[in-house]
């Protein structure tokens, strides 16, 4: 690359990269790229206008239930547990404390900075669990069903201990990093009503907070099926999706059939 410094122009500068990312900039490199010295480090931004591919009709959903303790936990009975990045967050919140204990402009440099690492792991991790989704999915020919968590830390309440760590916890970012990986591989992506998906047997229907009477397991006080309640919100995530792409999908009535 060149870059404009005040001595000139500099050409034929040499960076490195992963080979997923060299490939992509070879391929869809668009307009001006920028330098930014972070944390000790030259980082070259570079923008790349990547098609997207077709969305494929899907031969079924892929639900996918987000949590804490799990961060996404599939209908297919496969989870990403969340254990070592709360372990992660919860040494950088003590090490938080001392710092800002001292009170002192270091102490104030060193925050900053761990905050950035911190935030630059939890995105790490979300790209690696978006990836696994979006590629589960591809090579089954199926969709990606997600519950629609927008405005949850205004409608859930949690306990004093736990505000801190539900009020930071990149729901959000998990979601955008599935949606822009399945539209590069054309996996369609449908949100769902997140209303009781924890609660509501996904074979009888009945509903109720008693069926759910920890935080690990599901049993109905109806039919009895039972199970692990992540599981069993991920299977009702995908039922609400068969339902709603078949109403997304249905024909328009005709003149006469409208008419009657």
């Amino acid at each position: 690359m060149s870059i404009w410094t005040t001595a000139g122009r500099m050409r034929n500068v040499r960076f490195a990269g992963s080979p997923e990312q060299l490939k992509t900039l070879r391929e869809y490199r668009k307009g001006e790229s920028d330098l930014v010295h972070r944390d000790g480090m030259w980082l070259l931004i570079a923008t790349c206008e990547v098609p997207e591919e077709p969305l494929f009709e899907p031969v079924d959903w892929l639900g996918v239930d987000r949590g804490i303790v799990n961060l996404a936990t599939t209908s297919d009975a496969d989870n990403v547990q969340g254990r070592g990045l709360g372990r992660y967050r919860r040494w950088h919140a003590r090490v938080r404390a001392e710092l800002q204990a001292k009170r002192t402009k270091s102490a104030t440099r060193r925050l900053k900075k761990r905050a950035r690492r911190e935030q630059r792991h939890a995105t790490h991790v979300n790209h690696r669990v978006a990836k696994q989704l979006v590629a589960v999915a591809e090579r089954t020919g199926r969709g990606i069903a997600l519950e629609d968590l927008s405005g949850i830390r205004d409608r859930v309440t949690v306990a004093r201990h736990q505000r801190a760590t539900h009020s930071s916890w990149p729901f959000h970012q998990l979601e955008a990093h599935v949606r822009y990986k399945a539209r590069r591989a054309g996996v369609p992506v449908l949100v769902v009503d997140a209303r009781y998906t924890s609660q509501m047997c996904p074979r009888c229907k009945y509903t109720s907070r008693s069926n759910r009477p920890d935080r690990d397991t599901f049993c109905c006080r109806r039919c009895g099926l039972a199970g692990p309640a992540d599981v069993v919100a991920a299977v009702n995530v995908r039922n609400r999706a068969r339902s709603a792409w078949v109403h997304v999908n249905a024909p328009e009535p005709t003149a006469a059939q409208s008419t009657g």
